[in-house]
């Protein structure tokens, strides 16, 4: 006992020690670690995605204009010398409307989903807009803006991870 409470004089104990030591002392309290709160309530996924409503209303309204169109591309007559590649254009655009509205389902689980689901939106509309407009008019005034929502639906996807 006497060669600790000798240290413990020589380390902490005495005024020279004490006066250096206690600010370092007291700046290294440790603090408790913050509570962790533990949610039982079960809450409904409907009541989750409300607040992300306006994205939920939007890819509402993507799908059934995807199903519409769809529908009308299927029974539409092309012209004969063209109908072949009007018909895959037309389903080329109409395919990607379908999936990437699957996908604009899923971008208010990610961390920004604002920014996700606004690509995904203005990249489907610059995608498949043109691929419409092509096989409904054989017109390809529009193509050009194809590959630019192409490319901005890549950086949608993209948006997903970060």
């Amino acid at each position: 006992m006497v060669f600790t409470e000798a240290f413990n004089y020589v380390v902490f104990d005495n005024p020279v020690s004490k006066t250096i030591l206690k600010p370092i002392l007291n700046s290294a309290v440790t603090h408790a670690p913050p509570e962790i709160k533990v949610v039982t309530e079960r809450i409904p996924l409907w009541e989750l995605a409300a607040e992300h409503a306006p994205i939920i209303r939007f890819v509402g309204l993507s799908g059934a204009l995807a199903v519409g169109l769809g529908a009308y591309g299927s029974h539409k007559s092309y012209p004969k010398d063209k109908e072949s590649e009007l018909k895959s254009i037309y389903e080329t655009g109409n395919r990607f409307h379908f999936l990437h509205t699957l996908a604009l389902l899923a971008t208010p689980m990610c961390r920004r989903p604002l920014l996700s689901s606004s690509l995904f939106a203005v990249g489907t509309t610059l995608f498949s807009g043109p691929c419409y407009y092509h096989a409904f008019t054989g017109e390809n005034r529009f193509g050009r803006l194809a590959p630019i929502g192409g490319s901005i639906l890549i950086l949608a996807w993209l948006s997903l991870i970060f």
